[in-house]
């Protein structure tokens, strides 16, 4: 039995594998999970997995390469229940494993829909499910699942991927909720990283070329810091919270609660919302913003 194990999926490149090379260099023993896929989804390759996985225990440390499919039930619970057999404990699980296919709203199939949701929201969901019995039964756990301001504050062209980081935050703020009362905690980071799902944007017009220059001067070594932190002892306060990660920058974000509130003892009616609660939340209302124009300064 080893002191801590995670398991970590998408973690053959980028985000994920800089999580798990800093979980295995803190001390703990990792599951290494990446189907292989590229980052339309397409084809599998069983060489990231098993790459990053030999990268950590050439350096000393325990690793175990998995390329379920984490969209897919069974799946999951097999490799949750093979990070026991192997390691004899699971103490966290980091969902960072994803796919982009994005487009138009008007124009987006709905193949590339269900894809993209089916791997993102549905494969944090399953890993998380799987692993959340374990959890249960020893008395403590810790979920980090990656999420986007795409979902957070909207973006162009990534209605799907949107509404699935999106979904990602609303599930892990339900995991937070269900499972405190078994000492598991569930939190949700947005990184700025450059990986290949960033090296798909477009990069035609120079505010586009702009945003990418920042993006490949985020580092997804510069996430892994806040994953190990929130899966550790001294984060147990911590559960059912949004952050996101800039380079050397870490913010905890808002969540949803009412700006203003009206009543009226008679009721509503088209013309009374137009007369009297229309104008009093004009100076509330959110702009139509996208991710990049919020976040559109160097980071630190």
């Amino acid at each position: 039995m080893t002191s801590r194990v995670a398991v970590v999926t998408g973690a053959g490149r980028g985000i994920g594998r800089a999580v798990a090379l800093s979980l295995a260099g803190a001390g703990w023993s990792v599951v290494v999970n990446d189907l292989g896929a590229g980052p339309q989804g397409d084809g599998a390759d069983d060489g990231p997995a098993e790459t990053v996985a030999k990268e950590i225990r050439d350096a000393g440390g325990q690793a175990l390469a998995s390329t379920a499919d984490i969209s897919n039930w069974d799946s999951s619970r097999e490799m949750i229940r093979s990070a026991v057999d192997e390691f004899g404990q699971l103490d966290g699980v980091v969902n960072c494993a994803g796919i982009l296919r994005d487009g138009i709203f008007h124009k987006m199939p709905e193949s590339d829909w269900d894809s993209v949701l089916k791997v993102h929201l549905k494969g944090s969901f399953s890993v998380s499910r799987a692993a959340a019995e374990v959890f249960r039964e020893q008395s403590f756990g810790a979920f980090v699942h990656m999420t986007s301001t795409a979902g957070l504050i909207g973006n162009l062209a990534q209605a799907n991927y949107s509404a699935a980081k999106l979904g990602i935050v609303g599930l892990s703020r339900s995991i937070a909720l269900d499972m405190a009362r078994y000492n598991v905690r569930s939190n949700t980071i947005a990184p700025f990283a450059w990986s290949r799902l960033i090296g798909t944007l477009p990069d035609e017009t120079p505010a586009e070329k702009a945003r990418l220059a920042r993006m490949k001067a985020m580092k997804p070594e510069q996430v892994a810091p806040l994953v190990n932190y929130l899966l550790g002892e001294e984060a147990e306060n911590i559960s059912g919270q949004i952050f996101v990660v800039r380079g050397n920058e870490i913010m905890l974000m808002s969540q949803p609660r009412p700006l203003k509130t009206m009543t009226r003892t008679d009721g509503w009616n088209a013309e009374t919302l137009a007369s009297h609660f229309g104008p009093a939340i004009a100076t509330s209302l959110v702009p139509l913003e996208t991710s990049p124009q919020i976040f559109s300064y160097d980071p630190a």
